[in-house]
């Protein structure tokens, strides 16, 4: 049987967007990888009865875990760690250890950073972080905020609730003690392997797709198949225990009989694909941009170890820099304009030739929302990759605002990329 737990994100910022939630991914593959399965993360602002009506409905779910991010600072709005209490029975308490711990650190924070507080004030905020839940364990503190492990009250039945700091840094290096905490680990005794697997595939609608899960449904049983279009990938993701793994081949056979013209990974990223080949090749690549502005090489660059085989590129946007720093001639440019098939191989050619790589790719086009034309619309965009074996150039015309646009642009550069290194389905 597979142990369950339940995430809930708290923050009025994450809630509104004006912060990402890093935390609820990140706890979720964690505990994929631990053999848990994740059935519901949600995200409350910094009001007491949401965040009760969140622990509420996860445990109506049967849930053997529930964690939440946030809330465990010295203001009035922090108030997870007394709401996790009440919701398990547990009434709060200072614990004295603890307020003696937290002001030492805040008293090195203060002095490390030249700052100086009002010492009631602080007093205060300490206090209101040492606040404790009768017979939780604390997780000693990251930052300042302590985790705590709160179980149930005896006799009452509800998952374990494992409050953590807010802050990516603070909540990732807590973890670790989390899971060894005894009441947690006993709330996912017994749990078995969750496996989990992804299929990419390149210039397959879903419906395709949905059609071919439906043809072999009853040979597909005990899989949970989940798919994601993003940016003309179809991605795959299966999970199953250890018993479904003949269904799982299957499905992988299934795939490669019906759709394997567009097959290109069984797992990794087209990122891993094509960083893997220029390492193992040991090729270098250059790109010359200008609606992207350096997104490609800056997703080249994401990687650790990646100065081995990306050595740089040129956001050449005006026509001025296509000239001046990738050599576009200008007689190029007057003829068929910047946003052309032979200015996109021009700039590949040129960065390859100023860099001196081995790979060039060089991306033109109208991002938008304006700048378009009858013959030019908005979302033309032109590329072309130039390597030893070779040459791939597309022309395109990509739906969606500037953004998607660029995006979009990029991930067709880095299919285009893998094309050209390692074949497989055409970009």
């Amino acid at each position: 049987m597979v142990a369950r737990a339940g995430i809930v994100v708290t923050g009025t910022e994450v809630l509104t967007g004006r912060v990402t939630d890093r935390n609820g991914p990140w706890l979720a593959e964690q505990l994929r990888v631990g053999g848990v399965d994740v059935g519901t993360v949600l995200v409350v602002g910094d009001r007491p009865e949401d965040l009760r009506a969140a622990l509420g409905f996860l445990g109506s779910l049967g849930m053997d875990l529930v964690i939440t991010t946030g809330g465990l600072g010295p203001t009035a709005d922090d108030l997870t760690a007394e709401v996790v209490g009440d919701v398990q029975g547990r009434p709060s308490a200072v614990d004295p250890e603890l307020e003696r711990q937290i002001g030492a650190i805040v008293e090195r924070l203060m002095t490390r950073r030249g700052w100086r507080a009002d010492p009631e004030a602080t007093a205060a905020g300490t206090r209101k972080q040492a606040m404790v839940p009768a017979g939780a364990t604390v997780l000693p503190p990251v930052g300042t905020a302590p985790g705590l492990v709160v179980p149930p009250v005896d006799g009452r039945d509800g998952p374990v609730v494992v409050v953590l700091p807010g802050p990516p840094p603070e909540l990732q290096g807590m973890w670790p003690a989390a899971l060894a905490d005894p009441a947690v680990r006993a709330a996912l005794a017994g749990r078995s392997e969750l496996r989990q697997e992804t299929v990419r595939l390149w210039g397959t609608l879903e419906s395709q797709l949905a059609a071919t899960l439906r043809d072999h449904d009853a040979e597909l049983t005990g899989l949970e198949i989940t798919t994601c279009l993003r940016d003309g990938e179809l991605e795959i993701v299966t999970r199953y225990g250890p018993d479904g793994q003949p269904a799982y081949d299957r499905l992988v056979g299934v795939l490669r009989e019906e759709h394997g013209e567009q097959l290109f990974s069984t797992g990794p990223t087209v990122d891993d694909l094509v960083a893997g080949a220029l390492a193992e090749r040991g090729l270098t690549v250059a790109t010359g941009e200008s609606c992207t502005s350096g997104l490609l090489v800056a997703r080249l660059t994401e990687r650790a170890g990646s100065s081995a085989w990306v050595l740089g590129g040129i956001a050449s946007y005006a026509n001025s820099a296509k000239e001046a720093l990738v050599g576009v001639p200008a007689g190029m440019l007057a003829e068929h304009g910047a946003v052309s098939t032979q200015v996109a191989a021009a700039l590949a050619e040129g960065a390859r030739a100023r860099f001196g790589a081995d790979v060039g790719v060089g991306i033109t086009g109208v991002a938008g929302p304006g700048g378009g034309s009858p013959s030019k619309p908005v979302g033309t965009v032109h590329l072309c990759a130039v390597g030893p074996e070779g040459r791939q150039a597309r022309s395109v015309v990509l739906p969606g605002s500037r953004s998607a646009v660029r995006q979009r642009s990029v991930t067709l550069a880095m299919q285009m990329l893998r094309q050209l290194l390692l074949g497989g389905p055409p970009a």
